[in-house]
């Protein structure tokens, strides 16, 4: 009997390391297919979850509204901020082809919800060498094992701007 319990615990992590590591293999790649997958995965299990209190008070999201270059439909996307000389900076683990970053590229300007507090931001890419510096160890670690070399700053737009999404 335990031994049955053994095999299929296991089973198990042997299941979950393999898919880790196709994981890791697919970011550092950026396999079109299976960063396909991984995004739909993202979008209908961990987005749900996530837009429930991201960009609220000690949430570990923020979200970004974005209009859409076609459609001119309002989105909102959770998304990793961390703060950089009063903008905030974002690393792109699925790079620059995400259709939040294309819509607000396109718009020239987003809205931010971070901590409760609403921004007006303009994206910019940046060097790895300009943002990695505003990472913690471990977050430079997680970038470095997802081959992770594209990075955003959200520019704070000015006060009184009309650059609103």
């Amino acid at each position: 009997m335990w031994v049955w319990i053994l095999w299929v615990v296991a089973g198990l992590v042997v299941v979950g390391l393999c898919g880790f590591l196709a994981l890791v293999v697919t970011m550092r790649t950026k396999n079109r297919r299976g960063l396909l997958l991984v995004r739909r995965f993202g979008r209908r299990f961990a987005r749900p979850m996530e837009m429930r209190t991201a960009g609220e008070p000690g949430a570990s999201a923020a979200v970004i509204r974005h209009v859409g270059r076609r459609s001119g439909a309002q989105y909102a996307t959770p998304i990793g901020v961390y703060p950089m000389d009063g903008d905030f900076l974002v690393y792109l683990p699925y790079g620059l082809e995400v259709d939040w970053l294309r819509n607000a590229r396109a718009a020239g300007a987003a809205e931010l919800r971070v901590e409760g507090r609403t921004h007006q931001v303009v994206p910019r890419i940046i060097e790895p060498a300009e943002a990695l510096p505003y990472l913690s160890a471990a977050d430079r670690r997680v970038a470095r094992l997802f081959g992770v070399t594209d990075f955003l700053m959200l520019e704070r737009a000015p006060v009184g701007s009309s650059g609103t999404p």
